[in-house]
């Protein structure tokens, strides 16, 4: 608990820790909204997905590029005050009867497009206030304060929606970006200004090229990107179907939604909790391909849901047990290949590398978000489902035969020792 009597680190962990809470209420009630309020189809709930991800694809790349060239506090700060005005017009809308899918597509849109500069700098903005050692037990904390909010989002999200409908139930992440806000303009500390190479007459252009190549040409970031968009292209589907799937499909009531997922949000604890114990004990690098392995082989249990009998306690067992073990996966992965990406990365391309990776692998979120949704209208929400989970089975092969495997547990940045960062994640030479 030692990170969290340091001022800067404790205020940007309970914004994030809020903010979690009320962003999972906001990831059922939003399709929930749209499927229940407005009637949508299947590919109308994952379009409601898929548009909250597009600008990780529209603007992903040049928004690095211009956080490289910002301070990082000011962004953090905006973004959450644009998403709670965008997010705020749903509720006001519902409320005075005018509500559409179009608005909800434009919010999604909005949000989405706040988000991803929020994600850019934040990320960059936590090796500002810790130092290099201690980003691994950071990155920890604030996963494992995110998956402790996914346990109490889920279940008050299901039981506030049941009670007060989705549109009005959003007003909980509405706060929440506020006390975000709060919570991140009280971090002490002036601004760190843009990195010399940011501001030199070098065009926007060029450095999202650099960027690229940096990413493009690196042993362990090349590897790790491509696997992380091939898993989130899976995970885009099963999520973009899940809420359709167990309401259509299994008969599920939104309270018993919400209460399997907070149940299986509970291996996000686990994992949080682990995710270091296991890099120090197998290296960061077998961890790694094991936590991707988890993530592809926990959504095979959901379509098997189907088989069981209608509102028995096995269909729940397997949808808690699905998403419980891509829950772990998910969160190992997500501390030890983020540590991974900081401890590798020159500051000055942090905000350029970090848009690049979420450019391609959170890029294939709105991809699979909108397959899924297409295939549930061509085959039937069961065969999608078994389709979505089957194309995230093998990825880990992609990490398990990359120097990944070879990264030590040591986390150690100047090591030549074979197996830790240095020595295998030096950029290959660009052909």
């Amino acid at each position: 608990m030692q990170l969290l009597r340091q001022p800067a680190f404790r205020r940007l962990w309970a914004g994030q820790a809020v903010t979690q809470f009320g962003t999972q209420i906001s990831i059922l009630a939003l399709p929930l909204t749209a499927l229940t309020t407005l009637n949508a189809s299947a590919f109308e709930v994952s379009a409601v997905q898929a548009v909250q991800v597009a600008p990780y694809l529209l603007i992903g790349l040049p928004a690095g590029a211009w956080v490289d060239r910002m301070p990082r506090k000011p962004v953090l700060i905006t973004a959450d005050l644009v998403r709670a005005l965008v997010l705020l017009t749903v509720p006001v809308s519902h409320v005075l009867g005018v509500l559409t899918l179009a608005q909800l597509y434009a919010v999604g849109l909005t949000i989405g497009a706040a988000t991803v500069f929020f994600d850019i700098a934040y990320q960059s903005y936590l090796p500002d206030i810790l130092p290099a050692e201690d980003l691994a037990e950071g990155n920890s904390k604030l996963e494992l304060a995110r998956s402790g909010a996914l346990v109490g989002g889920h279940a008050a999200g299901g039981w506030l929606i049941g009670l007060l409908r989705g549109p009005v139930a959003l007003c909980v992440d509405i706060v929440s970006f506020l006390f975000s806000a709060v919570m991140v303009w009280r971090i002490p500390g002036r601004p760190r200004p843009p990195e010399p190479t940011a501001r030199t007459g070098q065009l926007p252009c060029q450095d999202i090229i650099q960027g690229l190549k940096f990413v493009r040409h690196h042993r362990l970031l090349a590897p790790i990107t491509i696997t992380s968009c091939l898993t989130n292209l899976s995970y885009a589907m099963v999520s973009a179907l899940l809420v359709t799937y167990a309401t259509r499909q299994l008969g599920f009531s939104p309270a018993r939604i919400g209460l399997v997922m907070a149940l299986s949000s509970a291996g996000m604890v686990g994992g949080a909790l682990a995710s270091r114990r296991a890099a120090r004990r197998i290296g960061t690098g077998p961890t790694i391909v094991a936590a991707s392995l988890l993530c592809g082989a926990g959504p095979l249990l959901l379509p098997v849901a189907g088989y069981a009998a209608p509102h028995s306690l096995l269909v729940d067992a397997l949808l808690v047990g699905g998403l419980l073990i891509q829950a772990v996966g998910v969160v190992v992965l997500n501390v030890n290949q983020v540590s991974v990406r900081q401890a590798v990365t020159p500051r000055p391309l942090m905000g350029r590398m970090n848009a690049t990776v979420r450019f391609v692998s959170w890029g294939a979120l709105p991809v699979g978000a909108l397959l899924g949704g297409a295939l549930a209208q061509v085959v039937g929400l069961h065969s999608a489902m078994w389709l979505s989970a089957l194309v995230g089975a093998p990825v880990f092969l992609g990490l398990a035969l990359s120097d990944v495997r070879r990264v030590g547990s040591d986390g150690g940045t100047h090591s030549e020792e074979p197996g830790t960062f240095a020595a295998v994640g030096r950029p290959r030479t660009p052909r």
